[in-house]
């Protein structure tokens, strides 16, 4: 068991320098969380082998757990300093939820599918990381009784920026989402500045679709 976990230990450690790193991931607690978070525990037992492999995994009900890079380079583009509440739209099975909560000061996720909402809330709780509020809803819609948030991140794909996400943002406040069609899409960093809200895209991605009342019909 020791054995096993060194190696887990060795391959993120392998996977920052060999992943993300060469692709201009400088933000030094990004690279910090991506090297402690025990990735492999996220995906099934069958595929813990291949979790710190340069590609995408299924989790189940026809969603993955993005690379690493995306990751890193979505969780980069926030600009966490520590104190922020964030919110996530599209907890997955909980990796990039656990990622968020180790550079901030609370994260609110929301999930649309159960079991994955379930199977992430038991990581959580293994891991002990006590400052993660999940539930099951419309992501689409945002967690309004929290709100504003520093940051949102939505880690699935729109045909465009949710308005409810933008009304709970703060302002200034910044958030990061994938808009397209549903074969490819922009990954933007989206900021708003005395109401003004200005788009950037910072690279070419393929995410799941966002599934909602302001995103995608299932």
């Amino acid at each position: 068991m020791l054995l096993m976990a060194n190696n887990y230990e060795l391959a993120r450690t392998r996977m920052v320098r060999e992943q993300l790193i060469p692709r201009d991931i400088t933000d030094q607690r990004v690279l910090h969380a991506m090297d402690k978070v025990p990735r492999h525990l996220f995906v099934e037992d069958a595929l813990q082998s291949q979790a710190y492999g340069d590609f995408p995994l299924p989790i189940g009900e026809g969603q993955t757990i993005s690379q690493p890079y995306i990751v890193a380079l979505m969780t980069q583009a926030l600009g966490l300093q520590g104190h922020e509440k964030v919110l996530e739209i599209g907890t997955g099975c909980g990796y990039q939820s656990a990622i968020l909560a180790s550079l901030c000061e609370r994260v609110y996720t929301v999930e649309r599918i159960k079991n994955l909402h379930i199977k992430a809330r038991r990581i959580f709780d293994r891991l002990k990381l006590l400052n993660i509020m999940c539930k099951i809803d419309d992501g689409t819609l945002g967690w309004p009784e929290h709100g504003p948030y520093d940051v949102i991140i939505v880690t699935a794909s729109g045909p465009q920026i949710p308005s409810p996400l933008l009304e709970q943002l703060t302002d200034p406040g910044r958030l990061v989402i994938p808009v397209g069609d549903r074969v490819s899409q922009d990954l933007l960093t989206v900021t708003k500045i005395d109401g003004v809200i200005t788009e950037k895209c910072i690279e070419k991605v393929r995410f799941v679709s966002l599934i909602g009342s302001a995103g995608w019909a299932a």
